[in-house]
């Protein structure tokens, strides 16, 4: 994955009110850390850095030039977003080395097309893998061309390029095929609110048939009868 370059601002502003002016300005609120250097607070432009995470993924490394003269290489280590807006509220950014290997979490696509009359289930999304700082891959990739319903995916059956190495258990389940549920096993299963729900509607249904017909015929209904009562008494 090549590097992109981004441009920074020191950030002096700090706390929730900080950190709302500065995405007022179009700027990401974030933090420099690693290798035992004191926290260093910065705004990233917004539209840069959603661009890139947009093609290179969460794993995107940058080149960032800080305005007083830093310049330094970093991955994102956790991004918050906006769940509503899906805009950026804050990125902390691990300082990483040309050489130096991290440990991350990357995405994994399956391949291929399992057997007929199966499903797919994603135990894991992600793999953990330790990787060159400069040679994350923005994804792994394992095939499940073929796969009968009981077969798993695993791990150790994910493709790792050239100098990735597995940091997850080789065991862990990456997906499974099931078999596909039959339409009578669907119709077995229908939820039992939906069935209570439709013998409400039935039940509703006849007590407004009964009291129509109670009406046509003359019978007092039961808010009558009160009423009646009331007047005897």
């Amino acid at each position: 994955m090549s590097e992109v370059k981004i441009s920074a601002e020191p950030r002096t502003e700090f706390g929730k009110g900080g950190a709302r002016r500065t995405r007022r300005a179009g700027k990401v609120p974030a933090v420099l850390y690693g290798h035992g250097e004191k926290p260093k607070h910065i705004a990233l432009p917004s539209r840069e850095f959603a661009a890139a995470i947009r093609k290179g993924g969460a794993n995107q490394l940058f080149a960032i030039e800080v305005s007083d003269g830093t310049q330094v290489l970093a991955l994102p280590k956790a991004i918050q977003r906006d769940p509503i807006k899906d805009t950026f509220e804050h990125v902390d950014l691990l300082l990483v080395r040309r050489g130096e290997k991290v440990t991350v979490e990357v995405p994994v696509q399956l391949t291929g097309e399992a057997a007929r009359n199966t499903l797919i289930v994603h135990d894991h999304d992600t793999l953990s893998v330790t990787a060159d700082a400069t040679k994350v891959p923005d994804h792994l990739e394992a095939s499940i061309e073929g796969m009968e319903a009981g077969t798993q995916v695993t791990a150790a059956d994910v493709q790792l390029p050239a100098g990735v190495e597995l940091a997850a258990d080789a065991d862990q389940t990456v997906a499974s095929v099931t078999a596909a549920p039959t339409a009578e096993q669907l119709e077995a299963t229908m939820p039992e609110a939906e069935q209570a729900d439709a013998e409400a509607e039935a039940g509703v249904g006849e007590a407004t048939a009964e009291a129509s017909e109670g009406a046509e015929s003359g019978a007092p209904t039961a808010g009558q009868e009160t009423a009646e009562a009331k007047a005897q008494a």
